[in-house]
């Protein structure tokens, strides 16, 4: 079995726009799938690639080129990183965001409803919080909050007073008996589905997902060269806002800024209108796909 299927491949290379001696950035490495797939048309050029995860730098190992460097951090640090290769600017950056397969396939991670483990959640597994910590210590309202901006779950004051009621008794340890406390608010029919938004919100807490991609997409902007490549690949709505937003309108807010003569401050252009999904065979192969959305942008 594959450690990740890189997911859209095809459409995220033409996107990138390959050349050949470029300096492209792949700032979540994950298994290498398309870090890989960059490396394989580059020939003087250079391609960099993040992630935090301890797992991920094992697989970085197996790439032995030597136009390619690993760098283990988060990617809100991709500047400082780059700056210390002595790298100002690049030709393109390709981020693939939320988790890994093979992150959601290890049980003592506890990513995934489908094991009894450990409630962990993090990414860098050195990572301050866990969310075994969030069910535990946040105050309800914090729990709110969360449930109902990260995961969208519509009945977040319901399933935030049982966490309080069920921890009172005993801590919350384990997926499992997390799981057995979600089956007692889970809407009847669309439990699975519920699990889902409900982990999500919990991961994004813990690994500040939504702070760190902000701080990414800001970041890209400047390292970018004109003519340079943004390519993005968002799993839900929260993500694929922020992208939007920036492609649109220059920053992650949404909000239009003008500069002195009244003139739109727009350092992006849209390469496709409407974002990319995956065909029916991909997500057929790879489940992962199926919420999938392709943002390209290209720095004026």
């Amino acid at each position: 079995m594959d450690y990740h299927i890189p997911v859209l491949l095809k459409e995220t290379i033409e996107g990138l726009a390959l050349k050949t001696g470029g300096t492209y950035v792949d700032v979540t490495f994950g298994g290498g799938g398309h870090s890989r797939e960059i490396l394989s048309r580059l020939k003087e050029g250079r391609l960099f690639g993040f992630d935090q995860d301890e797992d991920a730098a094992l697989q970085s190992r197996k790439i032995e080129e030597r136009s390619f460097t690993f760098i283990q951090a988060n990617f809100r640090h991709i500047k400082k990183f780059l700056r210390l290769y002595g790298v100002k600017e690049v030709d393109g950056i390709l981020a693939d965001l939320g988790i890994s397969s093979h992150q959601i396939d290890e049980p003592e991670r506890g990513f995934s409803t489908r094991f009894d483990h450990v409630l962990d959640m993090r990414m860098d597994r050195s990572g301050p919080i866990t969310a075994r910590e969030v069910l535990n210590t946040y105050p309800e309202k914090e729990l709110v909050d969360i449930f109902s901006r990260y995961g969208e779950v519509r009945n977040a004051r319901t399933l935030a007073a049982e966490i309080i009621r069920a921890r009172a008794l005993g801590e919350i340890k384990t997926t499992g008996g997390f799981r057995e406390l979600l089956d007692r608010v889970a809407p009847r029919g669309a439990e699975f589905k519920y699990y889902a938004r409900v982990f999500q919100a919990l991961r994004i807490e813990v690994n500040d997902e939504i702070g760190a991609l902000k701080s990414f997409l800001d970041q890209a902007l400047e390292v970018l060269k004109p003519g340079g490549r943004l390519v993005v690949i968002s799993y839900h709505s929260l993500e694929d806002r922020l992208v939007k937003n920036l492609i649109r309108k220059g920053n992650t807010e949404g909000i239009e800024e003008k500069d002195f003569y009244g003139n739109t401050n727009k350092p992006l252009i849209a390469i496709n209108k409407k974002p990319i999904a995956a065909g029916e065979e991909e997500i057929k192969q790879n489940s992962r796909a199926r919420s999938a959305r392709l943002r390209i942008a290209e720095k004026i």
